[in-house]
């Protein structure tokens, strides 16, 4: 009785969409006019034989009927009635016919309908129209077209609020001309969308990935008019000021709500949707969905991939392992981790079955895809819950690895690290590994130092060795070793990342209870650790060298006009003994944390200093000591105005435990750089070692092999012939690699290289195109603002000031951070090192800031909020410029 919109309005409204206020004249209504009016009669005779060819005179002759007949109070009465349940005033009078948006037949542009109507007169008058469109010459031909038959019932008439439309558009939850449900095509303008469906307006049109909302495309139309709400029925058609007309009608917001409004769609429907949307002061509103009944028949039916489904996310990894990196160091994390996480459910007491089922998932919690890194995401989920409170843990988890979705609550419950138990012997698995859990969690202090002793105590063999003066199997013999004291002994100590989750996740339920007005940026503020935390080290450090430097004139002259590479050198030979000592010690502390320092291929600063000069050059000259941050003494300050008496004493005991273990993960950071700096010696000795033998051609090439392929060398099980063919097919592979496209998250089912998965998840050699947005929004890290132009690197470097902009950071950044204004980060998390860093610093940090090194070029003028978690374009360069800067990590290139 509704027709096919009013059917498609109920279903949107009943599933919970946004839906402007609608009410419908059913069929019925139009049937007891046509019966009242005397035209029921006159529409069998017209429509009888011969009426596909008489179309024309058809519509006319039934259209002068609808407008002469009249109107009884029965139908006047539901017409008025219709129009008060839309809330009255300005509304939309659209035609909704019975076979209207189906699977088969849209009728798409065959009926009408009328924007901009006001009053109960005006409404009758646009209710006959619609009547009478649904016998128009266009919907006759429509149906003769087709083969369908005329149909005497007419359509039913939606009465609906109109939304005094910003932006409006359409979005297809599949890609219309090429048939793809893998990815989502959004179309928009300024004002109302009668410019996008009749057009008038060149749109804007944005590709989403489907799985992630990720953009993959954009391109930005001309927009010069806009189309109003008038003083009467119809639009009013303005022009779009230039500023306007060159960027983006959307925000990186309004994409990742279209793209929920999407994939809600897609789940209630069960098919690709055609839906039509209008933003009007900040809300998204739902107007119409329909099924896409274009879509290319090869892509319709073709098969979806099967199997195992995997959702591969790069988060906070990115921090370590970022673009493309060698096989080696692939090889050599992930066995890390399955070591490291293994070790971690044996501590928690896991043993028998289920430990043998947590060693089927933990090989395999990263993955590697086109030679990134991505977490297998599913498998963390697995690991959290090992620990008890598990609801609490994994959204905190999220938080912390930066995921851009989280789960939904059905598939989280269904992820185990092995199958649960169930009666009285699950139950008393359950406690006991919380029990055990429980010891850990209130000792962790006390493992953490003893751990950290004896690390140091190991890691002081491992450290003072030549290994290229050692026979390659010896050095292979203590790498086995290495793997065996530092790496495999970590898995207890994984109980401190489940106590940060813990203790964090209780601040933010503490602080969302008791202090419900805090800003986003509080929680992190108040776990910050403050005083002296081991990450800051590097920085001070740095900074008092840097003292030294420019209190010399022959340094920082030397300094000045040295190229970085020959610095080191050239300090020798000038004399400068004193300095260089100073230079050495720098290093000998700190010279495994360096950017990439994770990355095996990449050397640290005891190989190559190079990087040191270039952050010492201009780095600032204040030797800055350290302190509580300037972000933790504003969450004291809050803290102090909004809790007290035993509220606050709860808060305080809380808080502590978050600050005391996130500062002790900061030490043992440094731990995992020294074991990763020692392995990373070994191995190039081991790679020295080969060359020498035949087996690669140069010592280098032991990058290309995997972790299994050395250990099967120095064992007996691979033979050396093998390996040079091997190095050079991967290295040809990893370059043509570091081209591609990366989306930064996505996913499979099966095999992952097969049935065109990676192809689906937006894996093209195709650049990130800049849509133009004047305005981005991320997470805030550290409150506080600061105007300046940016600088977008890949690689730390000093800022002079201006904002620091990157797709990523990794520790060896922190370096630079005292030369910056402010820290604008793509990835990552409040939790990620330089994050955490940063608020000791003072510095204003936002994280998360989708599409950051697309949309923002170095040279242009920028405000960064930290506590709104806003990046605000104010100025392009002063060249007029607006290219991302030639290192932006979208254009990686093969180390």
């Amino acid at each position: 009785m509704a027709g096919g919109k009013g059917r498609n309005l109920h279903a949107l409204t009943e599933y919970g969409f946004q839906v402007p206020r609608w009410s419908v004249l059913g069929l019925d209504v139009f049937g007891e006019f046509c019966r009242g009016s005397g035209l029921e009669e006159h529409l069998g005779d017209l429509l009888g034989d011969g009426w596909a060819g008489r179309a024309r005179q058809i519509a006319e002759e039934i259209a002068r009927r609808i407008e002469a007949a009249p109107l009884d109070g029965r139908i006047a009465g539901a017409i008025a009635l219709a129009y008060r349940q839309a809330g009255g005033g300005l509304v939309a009078v659209r035609s909704s016919g019975p076979e209207e948006d189906g699977s088969q037949h849209s009728f798409a542009g065959q009926y009408d309908s009328f924007l901009n109507v006001s009053g109960p007169e005006e409404v009758i008058a646009h209710v006959r129209r619609c009547w009478a469109s649904g016998f128009s010459e266009r919907s006759l031909r429509y149906r003769a077209q087709r083969g369908l038959p005329p149909d005497t019932r007419g359509v039913a008439v939606i009465v609906q609020r109109m939304v005094p439309a910003e932006r409006s558009g359409v979005l297809f939850t599949a890609d219309p001309t090429t048939g793809r449900t893998d990815r989502y095509v959004v179309s928009a303008v300024h004002g109302l969308g009668e410019g996008l469906v009749s057009g008038a307006v060149d749109a804007d049109t944005v590709v989403l990935d489907a799985t992630t909302g990720e953009t993959l495309r954009t391109l930005i139309g001309d927009k010069q008019e806009r189309y109003e709400a008038g003083s009467g029925p119809g639009c009013e058609v303005t022009p779009v000021v230039d500023v306007d007309r060159t960027a983006l009608s959307l925000t990186a917001d309004d994409l990742a709500r279209l793209h929920v409004v999407g994939r809600r769609a897609v789940e209630h429907y069960g098919a690709p949707q055609d839906i039509e949307w209008a933003i009007a002061d900040g809300t998204l509103w739902v107007l119409q969905s329909r099924p896409v009944t274009t879509l290319a028949p090869t892509a319709r039916t073709a098969p979806e991939p099967e199997g195992e489904l995997r959702i591969w996310d790069n988060s906070n990894i990115i921090e370590s392992f970022s673009g493309v990196v060698s096989p080696l160091t692939y090889s050599f994390a992930a066995d890390v981790y399955a070591k490291v996480y293994e070790s971690y459910a044996r501590a928690l007491g896991v043993r028998g079955e289920a430990l043998r089922e947590v060693q089927e998932w933990t090989p395999h919690l990263l993955g590697y895809v086109h030679g990134r890194v991505y977490y297998n995401l599913y498998h963390w989920y697995r690991m959290v819950r090992l620990a008890p409170l598990y609801p609490l843990n994994r959204r905190v988890l999220e938080k912390s690895l930066g995921v851009a979705e989280s789960v939904s609550d059905e598939t989280a419950e269904s992820l185990h690290p092995f199958t649960p138990r169930t009666g009285l012997r699950g139950r008393i698995s359950r406690l006991t590994r919380t029990v055990i859990f429980a010891g850990r969690f209130l000792t962790i202090r006390r493992s953490v130092e003893v751990f950290h002793r004896d690390f140091h105590r190991s890691y002081a063999i491992f450290n003072n060795v030549d290994y290229d003066a050692l026979p390659g199997d010896e050095t292979y013999r203590r790498f086995r070793r290495l793997q065996r004291e530092l790496i495999e002994k970590w898995g207890p100590m994984q109980v401190l990342d489940a106590t940060i989750l813990l203790s964090i996740g209780l601040l933010a339920l503490l602080t969302r209870r008791w202090l419900p007005h805090a800003p986003e940026w509080f929680t992190w503020a108040a776990a910050a650790p403050g005083g002296n935390v081991e990450s800051a080290e590097p920085v001070w450090a740095l900074a008092a060298l840097a003292a030294e430097a420019h209190a010399d004139p022959e340094v920082r002259n030397l300094l000045e006009n040295t190229l970085d590479t020959d610095a080191y050198g050239a300090l020798r030979e000038a004399g400068h003994t004193g300095f260089l000592a100073h230079v050495d010690a720098y290093i000998a502390d700190y010279g495994y944390r360096s950017p990439d320092e994770l990355k095996l291929e990449v050397p640290d600063l005891r190989e190559n200093p190079a990087g040191l000069f270039t952050l010492l050059r201009d780095a600032p000259r204040n030797g800055t000591g350290g302190g509580a941050s300037h972000s933790t003494g504003e969450a004291d300050a809050y803290l102090d105005r909004h809790l007290h008496g035993p509220r606050r004493w709860v808060y305080e005991r809380i808080r502590g435990k978050a600050r005391a273990a996130l500062a002790d993960r900061e030490r043992l950071r440094f731990c995992r750089t020294r074991a990763f700096g020692a392995a990373k010696r070994m191995l190039r000795a081991l790679g020295r070692d080969l060359a020498r033998t035949g087996a690669i051609e140069t010592w280098n090439d032991v990058f290309m092999l995997r972790l299994e392929e050395i250990r099967g060398a120095y064992e007996g099980m691979i033979v050396h012939t093998e390996l040079k063919e091997l190095a050079a097919l991967r290295r040809r592979q990893l370059a043509a690699d570091a081209a591609l496209h990366a989306p930064s998250r996505f996913s499979t089912r099966g095999a992952p290289y097969w049935s065109r998965n990676l192809e689906r998840a937006g894996w093209t050699a195709e650049p990130a195109a800049r849509g133009g947005a004047r305005e981005l929004h991320g997470t805030p890290s550290c409150p506080g603002t600061a105007e300046g132009r940016a600088v977008v690197t890949d690689t730390p470097c000093d800022v002079g000031g201006g904002i620091l902009l990157a797709y990523r950071t990794d520790p060896g950044w922190v370096a630079a951070l005292p030369s910056a204004a402010a820290l604008v980060i793509e990835r990552g998390s409040p939790l990620t090192h330089v994050a955490v860093v940063a608020r000791e610093l003072g510095i204003p940090t936002v994280v998360q800031v989708k599409g950051a090194t697309t949309e923002i070029g170095t040279g242009m003028l920028l405000r960064v909020d930290g506590a709104a978690g806003t990046v605000t374009v104010l100025g392009d360069p002063p060249d007029g410029g607006a290219t991302v800067h030639p290192d932006a990590p979208r254009r990686e290139t093969h180390p």
